[in-house]
């Protein structure tokens, strides 16, 4: 795999915010944030969750098996890196402090008000994957692996658009930047072109991906199904 170079460690869930805003969850619910050293890539955070969204801001959330959600406050709070939110949600991503997006278990879509106490606000739709980037972009693919993207702050009676395509994974960085994965596990760039009808992503070298991760400034991420760690070098000289 040419475009990718394999990083040490072994995740099951990912999220990239940006070069040095990377966070990932394994199989047994430790949480881990990336150093920006390969040689040692992997710092472990207290707390246990089974999704994770990372943003280029600093922000992180994250949920567990029993669907709580949490808010990274490590670099407040050392000594109680996650403060809980009200809420029930089963994936989660964080593209920004004001743009946060989760879905339940239920397939319902809910969006973050930026108001702890009233925290979440329902969105019509059905999703079962969410990603958020940070210019406020923000896409989605159901249980049928249809994929949308949020178009809510242009036309609120329908918030979103369906794109060709078949995904069961999807992350956004930007609006640029904007990745997915398919049932087989094949790997996917959205080629900023939906309008012409025909098909808007283009497949990237690749096999087995099961989570994605997309920053804003165009940092790729991707894990395995023996939890492998891939970063994205395609965009760099070969």
């Amino acid at each position: 795999m040419a475009d990718w170079v394999t990083v040490a460690g072994g995740l099951s869930a990912i999220s990239a915010g940006s070069r040095t805003t990377v966070w990932g969850v394994n199989a047994a619910s430790a949480i881990y944030r990336y150093t920006n050293y390969d040689a040692n890539p992997w710092i472990n955070i207290p707390g246990g969750l089974s999704d994770i969204g990372a943003a280029a801001d600093g922000t992180a959330w994250g949920v567990n098996g029993g669907n709580q959600i949490y808010r990274y406050t490590g670099d407040t709070d050392g000594a109680n890196p996650w403060k809980g939110i009200d809420g029930s949600l089963v994936r989660i991503d964080a593209g920004s402090r004001t743009n946060v997006w989760g879905v339940d278990s239920a397939g319902g879509i809910f969006r973050y008000t930026n108001h702890d106490a009233n925290p979440w606000i329902k969105i019509p739709g059905s999703l079962s994957d969410i990603g958020a980037g940070a210019d406020g972009t923000v896409w989605g693919v159901n249980g049928g692996n249809q994929v949308f993207r949020y178009t809510g702050d242009q036309d609120s009676a329908n918030p979103w658009k369906s794109v060709n395509g078949s995904l069961k994974r999807i992350a956004a960085g930007s609006r640029t930047n904007v990745w997915g994965i398919d049932p087989a596990g094949n790997i996917y760039k959205y080629t900023n072109n939906d309008a012409s009808g025909g098909n808007p992503w283009i497949k990237i070298p690749g096999h087995s991906a099961i989570d994605i991760a997309a920053g804003a400034d165009g940092t790729v991420w991707h894990i395995n199904t023996d939890g492998a760690i891939y970063r994205y070098t395609g965009d760099q000289p070969s």
